[in-house]
């Protein structure tokens, strides 16, 4: 085994997990929690805990 078998080796794995990710990323599990995330810049500041209701 040359260093060039070991470089395919971490192509491959690095492309199995780049998949894997954007799968995850893709899944119907996940588009509930996205779009929630996606909204959180738009909440309002009074909302968040821990903040007593002033704004920074």
């Amino acid at each position: 085994m040359d260093v060039n078998d070991l470089r395919s080796i971490v192509t491959v794995l690095s492309l199995l997990v780049f998949l894997g990710i954007v799968l995850w990323a893709w899944s119907a599990r996940r588009k509930a929690a996205f779009e929630e995330a996606g909204r959180l810049p738009f909440a309002d500041t009074a909302a968040t805990p821990g903040t007593g209701g002033q704004q920074r």
